[in-house]
């Protein structure tokens, strides 16, 4: 199957509602990003139905098209460590293409007969893309892998597990297709802005893939003490990226949950059936049931809603920062946030001497104005910093550390070149590298979607 990503919407969007960023103008202005609950519904929760295109602007009357093939977005982690001496880790390059790094791993697990907690590895990269990433195996096999979707070569061995401090950033090579000669001309001149102004450092949508269509966050509703909602929404909420099989599970669980021997009965052999088989003998241990989700999704679930957090914190942070000529909003999965531009000197220093904690009470709460909107960000969940811990998981936290609010592309080449997929387009080859955790399409949407 084919992703085309169109960054405009259609009046077709494939989530059930549409949501925006509403600036703060008090200490409870910022709310999430996500519908709540009929009865907990808050004025600053916007949810409008555009009868007309929501981010097409005149120039852009056909937006363009990114990943039309996976050869259209490549990507290539930069390891900053040397393989060359003795290790019980050994170390490989996993190379793929139309397939996720979860299901790689997976793959490679059932082939070995290993353990999934013997390899390490430090990000999820993209499924309709061409990716290379690095991994280390506990005591791995001393030979590769050639499957239909991806290839893993050993390179060496380590001391150590491969981690995130054993990298620096991230390849990528990206093909911007189905454009006119005016939108080219448009993307081209905001080159020289990613130099100076750089861009908002948001986690983009593939972060929150675990969200479905109701908006609301997995982890949230863990946070607040609702076992059952958390995974009832991990396990039957419908995404739009569900495939046949996983929405006919789905939807078996939505109208039989809670009789758990009707809903086995009708399940088929996989990891669902294996909890609802749990609840039939525990019909109400939710937390137990949740606890039994792989790992790798409860990481997911709770990092995703740290990053959701993170990105309001951001956008609260440019709202005060900047003055209203200086954003253009540009949507995203969660909503509708704001992308600066044409700064002044001391607004980049300002921004970038201060990196905005990533929200958990690992850490501490900034004082300041910055303080002041996470604790903002907080109270829309009706929650505090102190809350910011993952109960009752002991192999699930939220993580440790900070992150920049502007990311700078380095090694940015670009060039026009004729789109051989659209007969009489135009499409943009770029290359360029990025930090770790920064993520190219927000980039795109910078010098497309945020384009002056």
């Amino acid at each position: 199957m084919t992703h085309v990503w169109e960054f405009a919407t259609d009046g077709r969007s494939r989530r059930s509602k549409y949501l925006r960023f509403v600036a703060p103008q008090s200490r409870a202005a910022l709310s999430p990003l996500q519908p709540a609950r009929p009865t907990e519904q808050r004025a600053s929760i916007q949810r409008t139905k555009p009868p007309l295109p929501k981010l097409v602007r005149p120039h852009l009357v056909q937006p363009m098209k990114l990943k039309c093939q996976p050869e259209d977005f490549r990507v290539e982690e930069l390891p900053l460590v040397s393989p060359k001496g003795p290790g019980r880790y050994t170390f490989y390059r996993l190379t793929k293409r139309g397939v996720g790094t979860i299901e790689a791993v997976e793959a490679i697990c059932r082939r070995w007969n290993l353990a999934g907690r013997r390899v390490s590895y430090v990000g999820l990269k993209d499924r309709h893309a061409v990716t290379t990433q690095y991994l280390t195996i506990a005591d791995g096999p001393a030979h590769s892998i050639a499957a239909p979707n991806f290839e893993l070569v050993i390179v060496g061995r380590l001391a150590h597990p491969y981690g995130p401090q054993h990298f620096r950033g991230n390849r990528f090579q990206l093909i911007l297709r189905d454009m006119s000669d005016d939108q080219v001309h448009r993307a081209m001149a905001q080159i020289p802005a990613l130099s100076s102004n750089g861009m908002p450092n948001y986690f983009d949508d593939q972060r929150f893939g675990s969200v479905g269509y109701s908006g609301q966050f997995i982890a949230h509703a863990w946070l607040k003490g609702d076992h059952e909602r958390a995974l009832k929404l991990a396990l039957a909420e419908a995404n739009p990226f569900d495939r046949s099989g996983i929405k006919a599970q789905k939807a078996i669980l939505r109208e039989y949950w809670g009789r758990w021997s009707e809903a086995k009965a009708r399940l088929e052999r996989s990891s669902s059936r294996s909890i609802v088989t749990y609840l039939v003998d525990h019909p109400t241990d939710y937390r137990g049931a949740f606890a039994r989700l792989k790992r790798e999704f409860r990481t997911l679930y709770f990092s995703a809603f740290q990053s959701h957090l993170w990105n309001l914190i951001l956008a609260g942070w440019i709202e005060r920062s900047t003055s209203r000529d200086q954003r253009v909003s540009i949507e995203l999965k969660a909503g509708t946030f704001p992308f600066p531009r044409r700064l002044a000197r001391e607004q980049i220093e300002m921004l970038n001497e201060c990196p905005i904690p990533l929200p958990s009470c690992r850490s501490p709460l900034p004082a300041g104005t910055l303080g002041v909107v996470i604790q903002e960000v907080l109270a829309g969940f009706e929650l505090e910093w102190s809350n910011l811990r993952v109960r009752h998981l002991k192999d699930v936290f939220f993580s440790k550390g900070s992150r920049a609010c502007l990311a700078f592309p380095e090694n940015l080449e670009c060039e026009t070149i004729d789109d051989e997929l659209h007969p009489v387009r135009r499409a943009m080859r770029l290359s360029f590298e990025l930090s770790k955790g920064s993520y190219a399409t927000i980039m795109v949407k910078r010098i497309t979607d945020a384009a002056d």
